[in-house]
């Protein structure tokens, strides 16, 4: 009587080497995967805004520099682009200024609860504009909301408009006043400042044209 050959497919030891082989690959995958996230989004710093080197958070002394928005060709979508030095609230901030001033803006958002209306960095709610690009809206940008405010600088205004929204109604849902002190106001405008630089993969999606599109100040707050 002749032998019958067993089928691979329904033999143990085949199928507990090829559990053992993708264990082992996805394993060393992840590693690898997590060692290039953590590289990926680890914060640059000051030498590096300094020398033009990219990263895709970068140093907290970013608010020292022009942030412009602008759409790359190869990447298929915007990214930020850091321009040369411009004064933030008529100073430069030192490196320990500007930490200490971003982590004083984040811990506020958080004390006033901004992402119950708002998202950041796609994370909050959907009642009021998402902030990722804030900074960048162009009525920021053009000067508008400085001359209604009377400030002189696009910071200034922003300011003034968090500690004071119900006197400059953006949007048909007006931000509520949320007893933001001048200390609080200036650090939030510097997170924002901060999280317009962090390159988001295009994220907002199609920012410039919606915004230009959306003048009535959809995205002002």
């Amino acid at each position: 009587m002749s032998k019958k050959n067993a089928s691979v497919w329904t033999s143990i030891r085949f199928w507990r080497r090829s559990a053992a082989w993708v264990t082992g690959t996805a394993t060393v995958l992840l590693i690898w995967l997590t060692f290039n996230t953590m590289g990926q989004i680890s914060m640059g710093s000051d030498a590096d805004l300094a020398n033009g080197v990219k990263k895709r958070i970068p140093a907290p002394t970013v608010i020292n520099y022009h942030i412009d928005y602008v759409m790359d060709q190869k990447r298929g979508h915007e990214v930020p682009v850091i321009g040369q030095k411009e004064p933030f609230f008529g100073k430069q901030w030192s490196a320990e200024e500007a930490a200490a001033l971003l982590h004083h803006g984040k811990l506020t958002s958080q004390a006033k609860n901004c992402m119950n209306c708002h998202t950041l960095l796609g994370n909050g709610a959907y009642y009021a504009p998402d902030l990722t690009k804030a900074w960048l809206d162009p009525r920021w940008e053009d000067g508008t909301m400085a001359a209604i405010t009377g400030k002189n600088s696009k910071e200034e205004a922003m300011a003034e408009f968090l500690m004071h929204p119900s006197q400059y109604p953006t949007h048909a849902r007006m931000m509520p006043n949320l007893n933001i002190t001048q200390d609080e106001a200036v650090a939030l405008v510097a997170f924002l400042k901060h999280m317009s630089s962090i390159d988001t993969n295009g994220f907002p999606r199609n920012f410039s044209q919606n915004a230009k599109r959306l003048e009535g100040g959809t995205n002002a707050h």
